[in-house]
Parts: C-alpha cells; sequence; structure tokens
C-alpha cells in the first residue's frame, strides 16, 4: 500500500513538472519563429508569421529544383548583392544562397521584413 501511494506521488510530481514545461515551450517556440529581429536576446520586432523553412548548413543536392539568378527579383538581387556564381531558392519570400560545390545554404533571406 505505501509503495502504491509513493509511486503515485512520484507520477503526480513528475506529471506537474512536464505539464509546467511543455506548456512554456510551444509559447517560446511561436516567438522565436514569429520573431524578425532580436536585439539583446528579447525580440524586438515580429515578422509576418512565417519562418524560413531551412536554415544554414542544410544541403539541398544537385537535383533540387534551383531558381534561376535571372529570375530573382532585380531588388533583392541588387539589395543583397547577390551573385550569379552562388545557386538560389526563392520559397515563401526567403531567399537561400546555397554553395555550388556543396549544396549546403550558405545565407537565409527573410525577403519581407529587410
Amino acid at each position: 500500500m505505501t509503495k502504491t501511494i509513493l509511486a503515485l506521488a512520484a507520477a503526480a510530481v513528475a506529471l506537474t513538472g512536464v505539464a509546467s514545461s511543455a506548456s512554456a515551450r510551444p509559447h517560446e517556440r511561436h516567438h522565436a519563429k514569429a520573431c524578425s529581429k532580436w536585439r539583446n536576446h528579447h525580440c524586438v520586432s515580429y515578422g509576418y508569421g512565417r519562418h524560413a523553412r531551412w536554415s544554414t548548413g542544410y544541403r539541398f543536392g544537385p537535383r533540387y529544383g534551383y531558381t534561376s539568378y535571372r529570375t530573382l527579383p532585380r531588388v533583392y538581387v541588387q539589395r543583397y548583392d547577390l551573385s550569379p556564381n552562388y545557386r538560389y531558392v526563392y520559397r515563401d519570400n526567403y531567399i537561400y544562397q546555397v554553395d555550388p560545390t556543396t549544396y549546403a545554404i550558405t545565407r537565409v533571406i527573410n525577403a519581407l521584413t529587410r
């Protein structure tokens, strides 16, 4: 009987800790994804609710359907000093600059907020 009570008490304590940390995590993740500008580890500007699908270091591979340098909006090419020496993926208002030898993302540009 005592073992059962102790087991139930331990389970209740464990569930309380998991519930409180789990309820905080989605809130933190939501702000991290929607934040477009950080200052001193605090979000100072929220974006449009979308976040970059991929981050630097992600590898697309040689057969991925890259966006042609010529079809990128000229405004972005000039503003971000984009070069035809790289490959690009333009999706969901993000421009991903990809190294043509490693196929890894070297730069992620949020075209809407900058």
